[in-house]
């Protein structure tokens, strides 16, 4: 299903937001809601994903995590030949499709009491983190070079 939304313009008219953009297009709002889910905030740098998956077990589901996506798929194995009167209880494959953010790691995954609960944490590189900047200390320019040249001196010399 594609979005009731063109954004076409907004492509033209800017540089390096192609993968929101995608994102946007190939939302899902409103659409699917089954199987249910919970989306809790743990703390500042985890999340948790539950979902309600009556009826399926270990090896019903298939949890795959790749770029920026979370995919949980569920197929339930053919019954044994039982002849239902009513049947209230959903039974039907499913996808439920997670787009996760940058630096988001799956943690793991349990499946207790017909809820599976997805661990997700945020896990910024050091590169990234903020860090704190010491005042002083710089040394001119000019003088590192000079400083520099005299080091090369001496060892070619020594």
């Amino acid at each position: 299903m594609r979005s009731a939304y063109d954004f076409g313009n907004f492509r033209r008219s800017s540089v390096g937001f192609d993968r929101l953009f995608d994102m946007l297009e190939n939302s899902n709002f409103g659409g699917e809601n089954y199987p249910p889910f919970d989306l809790i905030k743990v703390d500042d740098n985890r999340y948790r994903i539950e979902i309600a998956v009556a009826g399926f077990g270990r090896d019903d589901i298939e949890i795959t995590s790749q770029q920026n996506s979370l995919v949980i798929r569920g197929q339930k194995s053919d019954d044994n030949g039982s002849d239902y009167v009513h049947r209230g209880i959903a039974n039907r494959s499913f996808e439920r499709r997670f787009a996760l953010a940058d630096h988001i790691q799956v943690r793991g995954a349990d499946l207790k009491d017909g809820m599976l609960a997805i661990e997700l944490e945020r896990e910024i590189p050091e590169a990234m983190k903020p860090r704190k900047i010491e005042i002083g200390g710089i040394t001119p320019q000019h003088d590192r070079i000079e400083t520099s040249a005299k080091e090369q001196k001496e060892t070619e010399t020594a």
